[in-house]
């Protein structure tokens, strides 16, 4: 059979679909969170989203659940089904198996295993299959996956929130509330679906945060922490350190910390995970890149992000507001105590040029790490933003006003970057989300 032609109900069904799909986004490791319902004249009489952790997926217990229901049924399913045989049978077989009449699908997988071979399969078992409905929806459903598969890196998305005055902190405070607690609720629920999230130390030294998801019933849903800490200066009496056995922590240091520092060179493919023991993640030292991403920094709660001065590259040693353990080690044998203090804490260490996040992010795609959210300080932000590796922007913005000793927002409703378009504008209490996604 070839493409099947769209009916009027394809898009209710498949919108259907992918709010299920939305369920257990962030909590399906290296799957994708698929949403699949199964349909018969007119009523779904099946549906599931893929299990957390990644197994069982979507179709077969939608189908299981549609029983002798699903023979000549059509069955919505947000991502083409799988056609290969790896830890569970392939989808596209229970498809056929129970006799469906009909396949609508939002978005043909790029997996190279699967990319229209899922298709393939049904309609050479005489199936009609009609694709790309809704596919615009699906693929932001899908964001974090497709970016994977894509770009070999996370999707990032990069939030911020800005005062009236177009500040995002104060110099020297440390956190400063910006926007109200309906907002902050909804960083929450963002913080729950992403899989890990992104601090400079200059951020994780000015504001101790915690970074986990606060919201009952969905702390076990908090991301992976990570900190971007040339120098292994995050303190050992922080919240991150201390929680590390809880929720994990990955300290980025720099290669010139590396206790296998010789190893220059080493392209990231020859390096396909990152552990305690063998950390390094990056291509050797570039020695023309600065050494330290000290952010100088103080936060706006929740929501808000925070820096001093706008250079990136300060010298090393002049991030301010070091607590215990906040002062950059001098020599290899206190780096190497350090090394060894936050690793026996639970901590990750692991090595990468901290100002080249095209070497860190498919480092983190090796881990399974499809969705990114970077949350804290400007400088951390705009290094992001100049490297061209921020897919969407969560822009903030209160009605509270700085004033004097205000730190300036590395970005502004007025300044978005060309390539960006605007998806939407939603209130929270006082506040304004406009919400910014990169054109592919």
């Amino acid at each position: 059979m070839g493409e099947g032609i769209a009916q009027p109900e394809d898009e209710r069904f498949m919108a259907a679909a992918i709010r299920l799909s939305r369920w257990h986004t962030g909590q399906t490791s290296t799957n994708p969170s698929v949403g699949c319902v199964i349909v018969r004249d007119g009523a779904i009489v099946g549906r599931a989203v893929t299990a957390v952790g990644g197994r069982p997926h979507a179709e077969p217990q939608a189908l299981a659940e549609a029983g002798e229901l699903a023979r000549g049924a059509t069955a919505y399913v947000t991502l083409e089904p799988c056609s290969h045989h790896g830890k569970t049978p392939p989808c596209a077989e229970a498809l056929i198996a129970y006799g469906v009449g009909r396949v609508v699908i939002s978005v043909t997988d790029p997996d190279v295993r699967v990319s229209g071979r899922g298709i393939s399969m049904l309609r050479d078992a005489g199936i009609e299959v009609t694709t790309g409905v809704l596919e615009e929806e699906g693929r932001q459903s899908l964001a974090g996956y497709l970016t994977r598969q894509t770009k070999n890196r996370p999707y990032v998305t990069l939030k911020l929130a800005v005062s009236a005055d177009g500040m995002i902190g104060r110099k020297g405070i440390g956190q400063v509330a910006i926007t109200g607690p309906e907002a902050r609720a909804q960083v929450q629920a963002l913080r729950a679906e992403t899989d890990a999230i992104l601090v400079g130390i200059g951020t994780a030294i000015a504001d101790d945060p915690l970074l986990t998801v606060r919201t009952p019933g969905l702390e076990a849903q908090s991301p992976v922490r990570i900190v971007l800490d040339p120098n292994l200066a995050l303190p050992l009496t922080s919240k991150l350190v201390e929680t590390a056995r809880e929720v994990p922590v990955i300290v980025v240091g720099s290669e010139e910390v590396s206790p296998l520092g010789s190893e220059e060179g080493l392209p990231p493919s020859a390096l396909p995970d990152i552990s305690p023991t063998r950390g390094e993640i990056g291509e050797g030292h570039d020695p023309s890149s600065p050494a330290s991403i000290g952010d100088e920094s103080t936060s706006s709660g929740d929501v808000g992000q925070r820096a001093g001065s706008q250079s990136i590259s300060p010298p090393v040693g002049e991030m301010s507001g070091r607590t215990e353990g906040g002062a950059a080690p001098t020599d290899r044998t206190d780096m190497d105590s350090r090394r060894a203090t936050l690793e026996a804490a639970g901590v990750e260490v692991v090595y990468c040029n901290p100002y080249h996040p095209e070497v860190l992010l498919p480092a983190l795609a090796t881990r399974g790490i499809s969705s990114l959210l970077v949350e804290g300080g400007a400088k951390t932000a705009k290094l992001f933003l100049e490297a061209g590796l921020v897919d969407r922007i969560q822009l903030y913005q209160a009605p509270v006003v700085i004033g004097e000793g205000g730190i300036d927002s590395p970005l502004q409703a007025t300044d978005i970057p060309s390539g960006f378009a605007h998806r939407g504008t939603y209130i929270f209490g006082a506040d304004r989300l406009d919400e910014y996604e990169r054109e592919n």
